[in-house]
């Protein structure tokens, strides 16, 4: 099995608790990602929400270095940079792409912004569920401030992707309306089959895929299922629903590892094998599963 996961919370559970990136008891560690081949991750550091200007700069930076510390002690570990990286990722590796959750991380500074592609970041998720420097998420709806856009622009210009999971549908708006490129929900599954307002609506995935972005697959049980317990196949009935919007060059996996309680069925990443049983039980064919898992964030990354 391959997979490109666009978001996980690891990094930053293991900033704040003290524990391996390689080897822990959470949900997500690289020492049994291995077995899958090959594995691209996205590291988010995720900004908590009441953190704020030089804290938040301090804690990103404290993330980089832990994630760089890991990568030097362990070889298994590759920080992915740019295509060519991705292109030379051999089995028994992974490789790790540095993501931000929250503008918070910027501090107001387009500078900042700068320090973030320079540590590897290529992605960042421009709000959580409140709202910073940059604009709404789901909790405080509104739309981009001046800076959000100049940073949303300058961001266009690195080739660093935009990512509105947690936006608030007049961030994500407005945020298509001061941009050109491709956009990523990066961790958001399907309002039309779960009505939280995390999700997407179909009017958005459509335009995420008219733009040639991508979209992950939240296994995050709120955004899953309304009522009773969600298990692994809930998952499938997001990306059955996706897929009939013509998403299969849009689909991926956003798995939010350690950001969130799990379906009963699922237990972390040695549990991605049976996942993907489930889409090959509903039928789906093996290059369209490999599009999910992998392919589709794959490409997406690589032609940034």
């Amino acid at each position: 099995m391959e997979l490109f996961d666009l978001h996980c919370d690891t990094l930053g559970e293991c900033l704040k608790t003290g524990k391996s990136l390689f080897q822990n008891d959470m949900q997500l560690d690289v020492r049994r990602g291995l077995s899958i081949s090959p594995w691209v991750q996205c590291f988010a550091v995720w900004i908590p929400g009441e953190m704020r200007g030089e804290e938040a700069v301090r804690f990103f930076d404290d993330a980089v270095r832990l994630l760089d510390q890991e990568a030097a002690s362990h070889p298994e570990l590759r920080r992915i940079f740019n295509g060519n990286d991705l292109d030379i990722l051999k089995p028994g590796e992974c490789g790790a792409l540095l993501t931000v959750e929250s503008g918070a991380a910027l501090a107001g500074s387009l500078e900042q912004l700068h320090h973030l592609y320079q540590c590897g970041v290529r992605m960042m998720t421009l709000t959580w569920n409140g709202s910073n420097e940059l604009g709404g998420g789901v909790r405080s709806p509104s739309s981009l401030t001046p800076f959000g856009v100049e940073t949303v622009r300058e961001m266009e210009r690195l080739h660093m992707a935009i990512d509105l999971s947690h936006a608030s549908e007049r961030l994500f708006y407005s945020v298509a309306e001061h941009t050109e490129g491709p956009l990523v929900a990066s961790h958001s599954n399907s309002r039309s089959v779960c009505p939280h307002p995390r999700n997407l609506t179909d009017e958005q995935f459509c335009l995420i895929r008219d733009r040639g972005g991508v979209v992950g697959l939240n296994f995050a049980p709120p955004f899953l299922r309304q009522e009773g317990k969600a298990c692994a196949q809930d998952i499938y009935r997001h990306a059955e629903h996706f897929l009939e919007l013509d998403g299969e060059k849009t689909l991926a996996i956003g798995s939010d590892f350690d950001g969130t309680s799990l379906p009963e069925d699922i237990y972390g990443i040695a549990s991605m094998e049976s996942v993907y049983e489930i889409f090959l039980r509903h039928g789906c064919s093996e290059s369209l599963i490999h599009q999910i898992f992998f392919k589709n964030a794959y490409d997406f990354f690589h032609s940034l």
